[in-house]
């Protein structure tokens, strides 16, 4: 099996391979910053258009992907190499384009922060390709976990809820992790047992992330190893984070049982009745 993870070397020894499309994933919807400067050859995406149904607040199937991505020249069979602005919304396109059936799926360690801090070559041309025929391939979304299956496992000693989310909001003093609103969720607190992991501290200052020795103590210290619970699930607010630790511990410490809920705590924290934890 192909690990995902790719360098910034790696990448760059690649930019004119015709077999290689880059995805730049951004927060923001206007493309403002893809446009002062993105990776040579990168296409740009709003997370939710490529990742999300267009209405029904599910993810993109083979079907949709198919028609989002062949336009752009890319093929089932093309290597998709995301990257992320922030870097969590490379592995939440990592996450949500693996189980739309992309078999060929790269994340670049480190995103657009470290490719900048590298002094790595920037453009302001956007690419453009011809259209390709993308036949799309069955999905999977094992990796997946809905807000049933979360309740009617509380407690299951089996089972382990990471929390990556900030201290604030694992506490209930905010819901959202920065800025001038707090909002995203009806109520503060954390799901019921959950343990807590901020993502940060899985990251080097230029994004990538920290070496396998270091992940795997900080995640046993938290309560999310592997060799004590049969599974592990992961969530933040929306997933983006949660995306991050599972990229972590699925694809850089090979763990075979990590979930994310994809729900996660805008969900969870406006559900009447769902408990809440502080």
């Amino acid at each position: 099996m192909i690990n995902p993870i790719v360098t910034t070397d790696w990448l760059a020894g690649r930019l004119d391979d015709p077999r290689v499309r880059v995805l730049e994933i951004s927060s923001e919807l206007e493309d403002t910053t893809y446009r002062q400067g993105h990776i040579p050859g990168a296409l740009r995406w709003f997370w939710k258009d490529l990742c999300w149904h267009a209405t029904d607040r599910e993810f993109v199937t083979p079907d949709m992907l198919a028609e989002r991505l062949g336009p752009q020249g890319i093929s089932a069979n093309s290597t998709l190499v995301l990257y992320g602005h922030p870097v969590q919304y490379g592995t939440y396109a990592l996450w949500s384009l693996t189980m739309a059936g992309h078999e060929d799926l790269r994340v670049l360690d480190g995103g657009r922060t470290k490719w900048i801090a590298e002094g790595r070559p920037l453009t302001t041309e956007v690419a453009e390709f011809s259209v390709a025929d993308y036949k799309p391939k069955p999905g999977n979304t094992k990796m997946r976990l809905g807000r049933e299956n979360l309740r009617e496992h509380l407690g299951d000693p089996d089972r382990v809820l990471l929390d990556v989310r900030s201290p604030e909001e694992y506490s209930g003093e905010r819901v959202m992790e920065y800025g001038t609103f707090d909002h995203g969720a009806e109520r503060g607190g954390r799901i019921p047992g959950a343990v807590h992991l901020y993502f940060r501290e899985l990251l080097n200052s230029d994004d990538s992330f920290k070496p396998p020795e270091q992940l795997r103590e900080m995640l046993n210290r938290a309560g999310a190893n592997p060799a004590q619970v049969k599974e592990i699930v992961c969530y933040c607010r929306l997933s983006h984070r949660a995306s991050l630790a599972w990229t972590a511990m699925t694809h850089v410490l090979g763990y075979s049982d990590v979930k994310i809920y994809d729900g996660s705590w805008t969900e969870w924290g406006s559900i009447v009745g769902y408990p809440v934890e502080k």
